[in-house]
């Protein structure tokens, strides 16, 4: 009641109170440590995979060694366990001096330095999931904290709280960031949490409070998380991919490209599906042992541009068969009018490939030019198809096959 009292005070005394920060123009692009490091934060025995200012400093490092930074990836972000078990007696926020002796301040300069930008975490709630100081009472005071820290990006959980504040305490947050004067990226949590309560969320007051909102469940390093939400994208309850744009994303979590649980056609596949999702791009994957295979999937630059493509499109699901082939389209801005981005997705392990024979006509599209077709990660031409012309594709089990078709006059 608290919170909402106050979201009414500050929408009655004409507080220009909106999104509109100007940021997230195309999805963002960048690293975020949780899923390879969780809350390690045992830096006397495992100095160098411990939440430390070392690990982040080195991330930044090789973004820009590496190649990252150049191919469009460009935040280095903090999640959960960077900060002291206790605020400081002003009630703000302290980093855990051991482990980030220099503070966040002086890391966010470092991590500028390299052309990049910081991300750091909080929580709407009493405490984050893993037990630190949250948000809760002290939302003017993080925000200004985070403002003078020169941070760049706020994800902000939703643990420890009543998800039924969350339609008010979310958009007092991004008020809060908003009136720091600085530029902050906001990720919310906030539809994860009604999901999981079976609450219908509002994805029109989400878009205009957050820049990204997560909406499942926490990606794992497995391939059946992976199509969980692939699945639950697909199925599109309350039409979310509707409110999809420049400047407010629906967020499927972070790209476990490069870790453990996941194949070569695997990760593949993640990265296409997200890429088609226009999600956000988080690799969280430790850079300084990623394998050649899986840098070039993180790098490719075709599957990077469906990504980034300016008209903001999510894929929808035309259709799927279950267990089996799914087909998805994007449309494009780039090269041209008109352009789509189709990705046909086998979920089968069954240890055959698919072969799928369609043609544009029986997926529903009309340009009476027919289209030209180029396969999508290795950038092959494969000619171009009269409108009602068959072609047949072979998708290999747990993989993706994706196409870029433009239309000919």
């Amino acid at each position: 009641m608290i919170l909402q009292c106050l979201l009414v005070s500050l929408l009655t005394c004409q507080v220009v109170y909106s999104l509109d920060n100007g940021l997230a123009l195309t999805p963002p692009m960048g690293w975020l440590s949780w899923e390879r490091f969780r809350c390690n934060v045992d830096c006397k025995n495992d100095p160098d995979n411990c939440i430390s200012e070392r690990l982040y400093m080195k991330m930044a490092d090789l973004m820009v060694t590496e190649g990252f930074k150049d191919a469009g990836y460009e935040y280095v972000n903090i999640d959960d366990c960077w900060p002291s078990m206790e605020r400081d007696s002003e009630g703000r926020l302290v980093a855990d001096p051991l482990r980030f002796p220099s503070g966040i301040k002086a890391l966010a300069h470092y991590v500028h330095s390299k052309g990049l930008k910081l991300g750091i975490y909080e929580d709407f709630g009493s405490k984050t999931c893993a037990g630190y100081p949250g948000s809760e009472f002290y939302m003017e005071t993080d925000a200004k904290t985070f403002a003078s820290w020169d941070v760049d990006m706020v994800k902000f959980d939703g643990c420890n709280s009543d998800p039924k504040d969350m339609p008010y305490g979310y958009p007092v947050m991004e008020h809060f960031l908003n009136m720091t004067g600085r530029p902050i990226l906001f990720l919310c949590q906030w539809p994860g949490y009604l999901v999981g309560k079976g609450v219908k969320s509002n994805y029109a007051l989400i878009a205009k409070s957050c820049n990204l909102w997560r909406n499942f469940g926490d990606v794992t390093d497995s391939w059946p998380s992976v199509l969980g939400i692939v699945d639950y994208y697909g199925n599109n309850h309350g039409n979310f991919s509707y409110f999809a744009k420049p400047g407010a994303w629906n967020d499927p979590d972070m790209l476990v490209v490069g870790d453990f649980g996941l194949s070569y056609y695997q990760q593949q596949a993640q990265f296409g599906m997200w890429a088609l999702f226009a999600a956000p791009l988080m690799m969280s994957v430790d850079l300084r042992s990623v394998t050649p295979e899986a840098k070039a999937i993180l790098l490719n630059k075709n599957i990077i541009a469906i990504n980034q493509d300016p008209l903001g499109n999510q894929a929808v699901r035309l259709f799927e068969v279950p267990g089996s082939i799914s087909v998805w389209v994007k449309k494009l801005a780039l090269p041209k009018p008109g352009t789509v981005a189709i990705g046909i997705l086998n979920k089968d392990d069954a240890g055959v490939p698919v072969k799928y024979k369609t043609s544009f006509q029986d997926l529903g599209f009309t340009n009476k030019g027919g289209y030209s077709v180029t396969e999508a990660f290795e950038n092959k031409p494969m000619g171009s198809f009269a409108l009602s012309q068959a072609f047949t594709i072979s998708v290999d089990p747990t993989s993706l096959f994706m196409m870029i078709a433009q239309p000919r006059p």
